[in-house]
C-alpha cells in the first residue's frame, strides 16, 4: 500500500499563519476608519463621563430618528458570520481565499450609517455618519426633543453635528472654510451669524486668530453676511481636537440651547430666564450664560487660553470651575467686529468632569 502523500510541514504552517492573519484582519477591519481624521462628516456628541453608556444612547437615538428620516438600513448575508468549515486544516488556501473575498466583498456593507471612532478627547464621543446629511438628522432630533419635552438621554449633554473636517491648522483651515462656509454665505446666499470655537488637546492654535480668519471669509463671501449675537440664522461651530478640525454651519443655535439635549426638553418658562443675559455677555463679556454640560477643568494652561468662560450646568454639580469670557472682536472682510463668547465644554487633555 503506497503511503499518502505529505504537503511540506513549513507550506502547511504558513497557509494557516495567512488564514489566522487574514481572519483576525476579517474580525478587526470596521470598513472606515477608527479614529477621527480629517475628510470625515459625524455627530460630536458630549458626554458626563460614562462615554460607553453614551455611544449607547447615541446609536439608540440616531437609529431611531434615522430610520425615521431615510428608513431602516438594509443588511445582506455578506454580514453575517462565515461558517465553521473555513477553519478546517484540510482546506486551508479556500478558506484564506473565502476570507478575503469576504473582507473586500463586505467592506462597503460595514460602512454603516453610523459608526463610532476613537474622539482623541475624554467624554467625546464622534460617530462617523455616512450617506445622511448630519445638520438636517441633529436638528431633525433636537426640534422634536424641543416641541415634545420629551427627554431621551441620561448621560449625553450636546450633540453637535460635523459637516466636514480638516487638519488643525491655520492654512489648512482658511483654504477648507472658503469652500465650505460658500453654501450657506456666498452671494446671492447670505445671513445674519456667529461663530463659536472650542479646543480640546491642543496647543498650537489660537482662537482669536482663528475666529478673525473665518468671520473675515465669512464676509468676504457676501458683505451682507452681519454678525448677530442674539438670534442669528446660523453658527458656525468651530471644534478643534488634537491636530483634526471640525466644522459644521447650524441652524436655532440659541433657540435649541446650544444644541444640549438636556436643556432643550425643559420648557419654554425654565429657557427664558436665560435669554435677558445674552445681550450684556455680547456687549461687555462680563455676563456668563448657563449651559448644561459646559464644565470644565482647565488642567492645560495653554489650552486655556484658546477657552471661554465656563459655568455649570443647572442639574449637575461642578468641580473646580473657571468662569472666562471676553468679547471677540475682528475687522477683516466685511463681517462685523463683535463674535459671541463660547462656553467650552469638557477640558482638554485632563478632563474631569463630574458624574
Amino acid at each position: 500500500m503506497a503511503a499518502p502523500v505529505q504537503q511540506p510541514s513549513g507550506a502547511k504552517r504558513k497557509g494557516k499563519a495567512q488564514y489566522v492573519q487574514a481572519k483576525r484582519a476579517r474580525r478587526c477591519d470596521g470598513g472606515g476608519p477608527r479614529q477621527l481624521e480629517p475628510g470625515l462628516q459625524g455627530i460630536l456628541i458630549t458626554c458626563n463621563m460614562n462615554e460607553r453608556k453614551c455611544v449607547e444612547e447615541a446609536y439608540s437615538l440616531l437609529n431611531e430618528y434615522g430610520d425615521d428620516m431615510y428608513g431602516p438600513e438594509k443588511f445582506t448575508d455578506k454580514d453575517k458570520q462565515p461558517s465553521g468549515s473555513e477553519g478546517e486544516d484540510d482546506d486551508v488556501e479556500a478558506a484564506l481565499k473565502k476570507e478575503v473575498g469576504d473582507i473586500k466583498a463586505s467592506t462597503e456593507m460595514k460602512l454603516r450609517r453610523f459608526q463610532s471612532v476613537e474622539s482623541g478627547a475624554n467624554n467625546v464621543v464622534f460617530i462617523r455618519t455616512l450617506g445622511i446629511e448630519p445638520e438636517k438628522l441633529v436638528h431633525h432630533i433636537l426640534q422634536d426633543m424641543y416641541e415634545t419635552k420629551k427627554k431621551k438621554t441620561r448621560v449625553i449633554l450636546r450633540m453637535l453635528p460635523i459637516s466636514g473636517t480638516c487638519k488643525a491648522f491655520l492654512e489648512d483651515m482658511k483654504k477648507y472654510a472658503e469652500t465650505f462656509l460658500e453654501p450657506w454665505f456666498k452671494a446671492p446666499n447670505k445671513g445674519t451669524f456667529q461663530i463659536v470655537y472650542k479646543s480640546r488637546n491642543n496647543s498650537h492654535m489660537n482662537r482669536e486668530e482663528v475666529i478673525k480668519e473665518l468671520a473675515g471669509i465669512v464676509g468676504s463671501l457676501n458683505s451682507e453676511n452681519k454678525v448677530d449675537l442674539t438670534n442669528p440664522q446660523y453658527t458656525v461651530v468651530v471644534e478643534i481636537i488634537k491636530a483634526v478640525c471640525c466644522l459644521s454651519v447650524v441652524k436655532d443655535y440659541m433657540l435649541f440651547r446650544k444644541y444640549n439635549l438636556q436643556e432643550v426638553v425643559k420648557s419654554t418658562k425654565d429657557s427664558s430666564q436665560l435669554n435677558p443675559k445674552q445681550p450684556a455677555q455680547a456687549g461687555n463679556g462680563k455676563e456668563a450664560k448657563l449651559e448644561s454640560g459646559d464644565i470644565s477643568n482647565q488642567n492645560d494652561s495653554a489650552e486655556g487660553k484658546n477657552d471661554q468662560q465656563v459655568v455649570p450646568e443647572n442639574n449637575e454639580e461642578p468641580r473646580q470651575m473657571k468662569p472666562r469670557s471676553e468679547t471677540q472682536e475682528v475687522n477683516e472682510g466685511g463681517a462685523k467686529p463683535e463674535l459671541e463668547n463660547q462656553v467650552t465644554e469638557g477640558s482638554e487633555s485632563n478632563e474631569n468632569d463630574v458624574s
